[in-house]
């Protein structure tokens, strides 16, 4: 008899930071060479070809052997001996790399690409996928009555993937709103030119789904009389996942239901459905309220552009700074709140049209301050700002900063033939290590790290070098640092 295994087989053992380095190719300088040899590795992948020579990566580039190193390091791809294109025993010895994509680096590139392919634009709500969904429900129910598993998991397969990708599109369109509407200035003609088809679309889409929602709750109600328990048990039978236990798989499948059953079944809160219901009809509200202001706009001929554009042009004609402060200052009436609305208590040494630049501060009390509550009738308390230990802090600031930079300078003159002190030495490791985590570990290249107004540069030297410090000496295999 077979022991049903407890727990996972543990594959998946990539921590947070090696996901996150895997996306590392797309950032840095030679990201689009990277990006180009990832496509010759994914069309050989489509002509079913998974192992490549770096003399069969068609990217385009002379020499990509640094590159397919540099994401094996990264983990996006796997390297592996490949003995076969060895004629001599020298030529073996010369270790021969064949390269593939490895499961997750083949995901990193896949999202890296979905990124770029995208059309932002292209955003639809699916109201087509309601009948759908419904037989789909009513044939669950029958596979669950008969005990066909392979049925019973097929068509909750296609349910979650349906309201995954419904829930996918309804939140893109309405972002696309969103934008379209902080927009509207500078594409008032594409909407006006869209705008019935797109009220159309989304009252079309209000409507089946109101109409469709009752219908797959009492659908849903149907599967559950059949047995939920039964219904799991059947899915996770046929589950192919054989890196995942049965008691995953049940856990899976058991919170794919509910969630389902939270979309269209609203029991002491609100459904999904009705929450996108009522998203829907808020945004044909907005909708018809940006066609108002797009239309009185127009017809006005004047909008918030031009305003802003006459207002820049005011700006740009000023004589004087100081009168661009009375503008700014009588446009944007910034000045006049003073203290969180607290007037000073005698208001007619201080009156309270006096700009709060020119007035003396106001004594607000501890639990304005902390709870943004106006205090209880009295005396208001005095707010301890501690400015004697905000003041040493600053100046221990000030100092380290300038030893900083004295550090700086004198790394400017070199780290060869003297001995660098504390705060110079603490300068070079923190220059080093920006450049060593920047810089690409293949021969013949330079990396560099910049702060404090001095760069760092690595470059290879055919020997070892040594810079000494008061902490000892630091030994560098066949590089040598400039300082500048």
């Amino acid at each position: 008899m077979a022991v049903e295994p407890e727990e996972a087989f543990g594959l998946d053992a990539f921590a947070l930071d090696d996901r996150l380095r895997l996306f590392t190719f797309a950032t840095v300088d030679k990201r689009l060479e990277y990006l180009a040899v990832l496509r010759a590795f994914d069309r050989a992948r489509a002509n079913y070809v998974v192992l490549l020579h770096a003399g069969d990566v068609d990217a385009g580039i002379e020499d990509v052997t640094p590159l397919l190193d540099q994401l094996y390091h990264w983990n996006v791809l796997d390297r592996s001996y490949d003995g076969t294109r060895a004629a001599t025993l020298a030529e073996y010895r010369n270790r021969h790399y064949v390269y593939q994509f490895t499961q997750a680096g083949y995901r990193a590139y896949r999202a890296v690409e979905d990124v770029l392919g995208a059309r932002l634009d292209d955003a639809t709500l699916s109201r087509l996928v309601f009948p759908e969904l419904l037989d789909d429900l009513n044939a669950l129910a029958q596979a669950n009555i008969e005990g066909d598993a392979e049925v019973v998991y097929r068509k909750l397969t296609r349910l979650d993937a349906a309201l995954n990708d419904m829930a996918e599109r309804a939140a893109r369109f309405y972002l696309l709103l969103g934008d379209l509407a902080r927009t509207q200035e500078t594409s008032a003609e594409v909407f006006l030119a869209h705008k019935d088809s797109l009220l159309a679309h989304m009252r079309e889409f209000s409507t089946e789904l109101a109409r469709y929602t009752p219908k797959l709750a009492a659908a849903i109600a149907h599967v559950e009389s059949t047995g939920v328990e039964r219904l799991v048990e059947f899915a996770a039978s046929a589950d192919e996942r054989v890196f995942r236990t049965p008691s995953e798989r049940l856990a899976d499948w058991r919170q794919r239901w509910n969630g389902l059953v939270h979309w269209f079944r609203s029991d002491a809160t609100d459904s999904e459905a009705e929450r996108l219901q009522a998203g829907t009809v808020s945004a044909i509200s907005a909708v018809l309220a940006l066609l108002r202001r797009v239309t009185e706009a127009r017809r006005g001929g004047v909008s918030r552009e031009s305003q802003l554009r006459h207002l820049a042009a005011w700006f740009s004609g000023v004589p004087s700074d100081e009168a661009a402060h009375a503008l700014y200052a009588a446009t944007f009436n910034l000045a006049r709140p003073r203290h969180v609305s607290v007037a000073h208590p005698d208001q007619e040494l201080i009156p309270v049209r006096r700009s709060w630049w020119e007035a003396q501060p106001v004594e607000i009390s501890r639990t304005l301050v902390e709870t943004g509550k106006p205090a209880a009738p009295g005396a208001p308390a005095k707010v301890d700002r501690n400015d004697g230990g905000r003041r040493r802090l600053r100046e221990r600031q000030l100092a380290e900063q300038e030893a900083k930079r004295v550090a700086a300078q004198g790394l400017s003159q070199g780290v060869y033939d003297r001995v660098l002190d504390d705060a110079e030495t603490d300068l070079l490791l923190s220059l080093l290590d920006l450049a060593l985590s920047a810089r690409v570990p293949v021969s013949g290249t330079t990396a560099s790290g910049a702060a404090h107004g001095v760069k760092l540069t690595l470059r290879p030297h055919p020997e070892s070098t040594t810079v000494t410090t008061v902490r000892g000496r630091l030994h560098l295999d066949r590089l040598m640092v400039q300082v500048q």
